[in-house]
């Protein structure tokens, strides 16, 4: 499908309140086509409010929503962009050819129907009542309807949730055929490892406000904070004062201490002779979401 040449999604001080609730806090986002964007949050971080917004399915109360320059509404019926729910828009008693058959004559130009089935992983299962399916296999028909029309942008809320290891292996490698050939791909997850292998961007949102958005790299380094461990001793306390430790968490045997000069820590260490089985690890990921989301001042 030919697409206008500019930005899939564009965000502008979008804003949303249910009652008392400030979901999304005058958010602005820009993704360009072609990429493949992971949107990390906490639960109740305005994720879904979000994605709600840019697809045209809840109106902002202020600020604006495009797809590729276009109202969101208009671009989906255009088959623009295909959304995969984590859970529902399933129609039982029908078969999952007869489901994608039908959501196809919707669409201006969609994909053909083998073609989408072998996206999908689901050649096989073209004549299985959809009420028959699998939790995984369901998952897989909601990507199918996703891609039916032939978007540009594919947007996936927690696309995996329901899959095995191998499942998710080969789904991920559909995904990123699909970015090879130029579609745009914004997901939301919970398996921040997943992500840090499959997206080139990361978009943090909290309290409806987007509080980090760049590579995995330029993510970490926002946190900065370095794991020293070692094998904790009989008493823990002076630790969290060693010079540089931002937090100390104590797991098992080991003592885990995020250090913001991770050679001064260790240096500490050292002098007092409590580096036993010392092991120095630089943030990961994970680490750097918790810091950016956190309740609490580190």
């Amino acid at each position: 499908m030919v697409v206008m040449e500019t930005d899939a999604v564009s965000l502008t001080a979008v804003t949303k309140s249910f009652g008392a609730v400030r979901a999304v806090d005058g958010l602005t986002l820009t993704i360009p086509r072609g990429s493949t964007v992971a949107l990390l949050g906490p639960n109740g971080a305005g994720k879904s409010t979000t994605i709600g917004m840019l697809l045209g399915l809840i109106p902002p109360d202020s600020g604006k929503a495009a797809l590729f320059g276009l109202d969101p509404g208009q671009a989906v019926r255009r088959g623009l962009a295909g959304a995969m729910p984590q859970e529902g828009g399933l129609i039982p008693r029908v078969t999952i050819g007869e489901l994608l058959t039908f959501l196809a004559g919707t669409y201006p130009a969609p994909l053909p129907l083998d073609q989408v089935l072998a996206l999908a992983q689901m050649t096989g299962l073209r004549n299985r009542r959809v009420d028959k399916l699998s939790g995984g296999q369901a998952q897989r028909v909601r990507f199918a309807m996703a891609l039916i029309g032939d978007p540009g942008l594919i947007v996936l809320d927690e696309p995996t949730a329901a899959l095995d290891v191998e499942a998710r292996r080969e789904f991920w490698n559909g995904m990123r055929t699909l970015a090879g050939r130029g579609k745009t791909i914004l997901f939301s997850t919970h398996h921040l490892g997943e992500a840090d292998e499959q997206a080139d961007r990361f978009v943090v949102i909290d309290r409806g406000r987007v509080v980090a958005d760049g590579t995995s790299t330029e993510i970490k380094k926002i946190v900065a904070l370095t794991t020293v461990s070692v094998t904790a001793p009989a008493e823990v306390g002076w630790l969290g004062d060693l010079p540089g430790v931002r937090r100390m968490e104590v797991r098992g045997d080991r003592a885990h201490l995020r250090s913001a000069d991770p050679d001064a820590t260790v240096m500490a260490l050292a002098e007092a002779g409590a580096v036993r089985n010392l092991e120095v690890a630089p943030a990961g990921l994970e680490d750097a979401f918790v810091a950016l989301t956190s309740k609490e001042t580190v």
